[in-house]
């Protein structure tokens, strides 16, 4: 049986509609990747997967109860971390860790076990009982997280876990989330870090435009635009023109800035790598770096959400 199975979704609000006939399953213990560019429909996905909204079509499952019309048992087995915190800054961590699993109808003794494990997994034991209103963004990130996991959920949906996060707090988060899917919980992660997804994910979704673009693994994925390589490399100096030179070298498809490197994308790597050391020698530079690489996921997401570079950023294309 799989965790998750979603059958011809689709939602409209009046006019618009939102999802547009979306079809997937996610296998029980799979760490499953939800991808997409803002207003595509992984909210709305989502709100429907958690019984808080209901399709205008179509079905979808969980663990084998419809969602719709077995809300109860489906969301008995799962746990819901979302983008925005629900922990209340009036009470102390341990008293929201204490509602939490009053509303999964966790049992006191097993609430109280389950509690101090998690406060003491995520680093918050000795704050127990300080009040919330004085916790980081990334201790309030990782409370939500504990909290979401009070009821020892056999699905957890993760809404952008590690988004703005402190480095400590994002290690920790993802050391949490392999450790349970060790344990054979399912995992269903959107995120904005595309890196995230392909570090941590068996299988991404991209969803576009209320239409799903592509579902597979990462690395199958990165295989279906081959064409799209790159060579990285830096030089012992840089100069503000060197970017737009650069783009013009020969079989240079574009070229992008990222810290102290340049990203050239070919799809002829030989001929740019000399082209580019005949550039470094006109302009007495020196290679401190080369690297030549094959697409990356961002490049996947890229090619399939039309997207485009700017200055090295991302931008919808309208």
């Amino acid at each position: 049986m799989n965790a998750i199975e979603v059958s011809h979704l689709v939602k409209q609000f009046g006019t618009l509609t939102a999802l547009n006939d979306i079809s997937f399953s996610v296998g029980e213990g799979e760490t499953f990747g939800f991808l997409g560019p803002n207003g595509a429909g992984k909210t709305t996905t989502i709100r429907i997967l958690t019984g808080i909204s209901r399709p205008s079509s179509g079905t979808a499952t969980i663990f084998g109860h419809d969602i719709e019309n077995d809300t109860v048992a489906a969301r008995q087995s799962m746990g819901i971390v979302s983008e925005t915190s629900n922990v209340y800054d009036d009470l102390t961590g341990w008293q929201n860790m204490m509602f939490s699993a009053e509303l999964y109808h966790v049992g006191r003794k097993e609430r109280e076990k389950k509690s101090e494990e998690l406060l003491t997994l995520f680093g918050l034991n000795e704050r127990r009982n300080d009040l919330v209103h004085g916790f980081s963004k990334g201790m309030k990130r990782r409370l939500t997280l504990a909290m979401g996991l009070v009821n020892s959920p056999r699905l957890l949906f993760l809404d952008e876990p590690t988004s703005g996060l402190d480095v400590q707090s994002n290690l920790i988060i993802r050391d949490v989330v392999t450790d349970l899917v060790r344990e054979g919980v399912t995992v269903f992660l959107t995120t904005h870090n595309i890196e995230e997804a392909n570090v941590m994910c068996d299988r991404v979704a991209i969803i576009n435009k209320g239409t799903i673009a592509a579902i597979d693994a990462p690395e199958r994925l990165k295989k279906t635009i081959q064409s799209v390589q790159s060579i990285e490399f830096s030089f012992d100096h840089n100069a503000p023109d060197q970017l737009d030179e650069l783009r013009r070298l020969p079989m240079a498809n574009d070229a992008r800035k990222a810290g102290d490197k340049f990203k050239i994308y070919t799809e002829d790597p030989s001929a740019v790598i000399d082209a580019m050391m005949a550039y470094a020698r006109s302009h007495n530079l020196r290679v401190i770096s080369i690297t030549t690489l094959g697409p990356s996921l961002e490049d996947v997401f890229i090619r399939l959400t039309g997207l485009q570079r700017t200055g090295g950023a991302v931008h919808a294309i309208d």
